[in-house]
């Protein structure tokens, strides 16, 4: 449901205090040494931000996707890895919340908004990256269950998720089953947690390659029930779009952050007898981050609220995420370069927001495909 003003200012704010007090003074040490946060992700299940979108009838907020954008923005601008906790979770939830039976919605709704049990998807696989026709995955029909064989790779939350939104082939097409596992261990049944992946950035949380081995999963697990075979990949397609605007919400706090340490450091740091925040190409460089820093953020927003409006929003999310992405990383890379050799070392977070900016233009479909993603629905939009 949509939330006036006022209630959207106050929970930002308090996830905002919430990073101030407890994700900064600790994220570059759990950061380089990629921990997994447990004490500020428990932090974040006790503000009820796991059910932050779920509706209030299934014991979460019910708050709307602006208003999760600007969420998303405060746990990026402390720490990246933090959005990514709640990303693949939410998406999940939104799943459910829009092709799920209602039964399946009773059934996982309430203990996802608890933060009782995490979400996580699981689509992209090692030869089927952004082309989601060739997955692999197969899913065949034994009475009243499904066997459930291939690998999955890129799955964020993978290992501590206890709901797995798949994608996997059927006869009737790609189905996305909603798959239960024990979080926290490498083995449930015959799906195996293979391997964690180590990353140039985004630390601190798991993404994991799994391996389905016959895994058996009950007829009732197909979302959306029997309607719902061979429907996977437009459900999945349709999630992608808050995906999209969440990497473009979490793009805008990494270069919020990195903004805010360049213009702070351009005040304090003097060269030849003055700060070089008054020598003019430094000037220039703080002039053009501030307006794609502005303009990301904007273009974020009008994406949220189609979305919310329940428009058609397959450009405009990918608008926002190749803007705002190529955004962050544009800002990052000026901020390392204002704050000179300091910027390089270990002691600042800057390299920090460098590192983990790359992925934002990678997640959720590259910009490559961003692109073309744009350019079909500008010409669906506009024929002749």
């Amino acid at each position: 449901m949509a939330t006036d003003q006022e209630t959207r200012d106050e929970l930002v704010a308090t996830v905002r205090r919430f990073v101030e007090r407890e994700v900064l003074p600790v994220a570059s040490d759990l950061e380089h040494a990629d921990e997994y946060p447990a004490d500020i992700v428990a932090g974040m299940r006790e503000l009820g931000l796991f059910g932050v979108t779920i509706p209030e009838r299934y014991g979460g907020l019910g708050l709307d996707l602006p208003t999760y954008c600007g969420v998303i923005e405060e746990l990026a601008a402390g720490w990246m890895s933090l959005s990514g906790v709640l990303n693949t979770h939410v998406m999940a939830a939104n799943l459910l919340k829009a092709s799920g039976t209602e039964e399946q919605r009773e059934r996982w709704l309430p203990r996802l908004a608890a933060g009782e049990i995490r979400g996580c998807l699981s689509l992209s696989e090692p030869d089927a990256g952004s082309d989601t026709s060739a997955l692999r995955c197969r899913a065949t029909r034994d009475g009243d269950e499904y066997v459930v064989t291939g690998t999955k790779t890129w799955v964020t939350n993978g290992l501590r998720a206890g709901l797995i939104a798949l994608a996997a082939r059927t006869d009737e097409g790609i189905t996305c089953f909603m798959v239960e596992k024990e979080p926290g261990v490498e083995r449930t049944g015959g799906i195996t947690v293979s391997r964690n992946i180590g990353k140039l950035g985004y630390k601190g949380i798991e993404t994991v390659e799994m391996v389905y081995d016959e895994h058996r999963v009950p007829a009732d697990a197909v979302l959306g029930g029997e309607a719902g075979l061979g429907r996977g990949q437009h459900f999945i397609l349709s999630a992608l779009e808050v995906g999209r605007i969440n990497i473009a919400a979490r793009s805008v706090g990494v270069g919020r952050a990195a903004f805010d340490a360049a213009i702070r450091y351009a005040q304090e740091r003097e060269t030849f007898g003055k700060p070089i925040a008054e020598h003019q190409a430094i000037q220039i460089k703080l002039a053009d981050m501030g307006t794609r820093l502005l303009a990301a953020r904007l273009m974020t927003e009008h994406a949220a609220a189609r979305k919310e409006a329940g428009e058609r929003t397959d450009v405009e999310a990918g608008m926002a995420k190749l803007f705002a992405s190529e955004a962050a990383f544009e800002i990052a890379t000026e901020a390392m370069r204002i704050h000179g050799g300091m910027g390089y070392t270990t002691e600042l977070p800057v390299e920090r927001y460098y590192r983990d900016a790359p992925l934002m233009i990678i997640g959720e479909g590259t910009n490559e495909i961003q692109r073309l993603v744009i350019a079909r629905g500008l010409l669906k939009r506009n024929p002749i």
